[in-house]
């Protein structure tokens, strides 16, 4: 039975950085960092593919700031994120799939709880 722990969470003013952990215990192909603000759908932010370590961001604006990473001894996936801006205020997710497709945003079917970032 595959869980997903995320941490790491937290506040910071404008322009400071987070990292974001997920430990995840057990396999899966792809492992992503989902956000949602209340009111909105949750989008993914970016994926890596185990064991290659393919990485795959939404889009270029967050590939500048975030960056994903796995630390496969220690089973763990980070988010890595800087010059944070208010509009990055969001329960981060992690979530995992076992298909192919580590980009494909709608396969992920497995669910951490979720950290809360809050940036000012």
């Amino acid at each position: 039975h595959v869980q997903l722990v995320e941490s790491g969470g937290g506040s910071v003013q404008a322009g400071g950085s987070l990292r974001l952990s997920c430990a995840v215990s057990g396999y899966r192909h792809c492992v992503a960092w989902f956000r949602q603000v209340p009111g909105k759908a949750r989008e993914g932010v970016a994926s890596i593919s185990s064991p290659v370590g393919t990485t795959y961001y939404r889009d270029d604006s967050l590939k500048g700031r975030f960056t994903i990473s796995r630390d496969s001894a220690k089973n763990t996936v980070y988010l890595e994120m800087y010059g944070l801006e208010p509009g990055d205020t969001a329960m981060y997710y992690c979530a995992a799939h076992s298909g192919a497709l580590c980009d494909s945003w709608t396969l992920y079917n497995l669910w951490g709880q979720g950290t809360q970032v809050t940036v000012s």
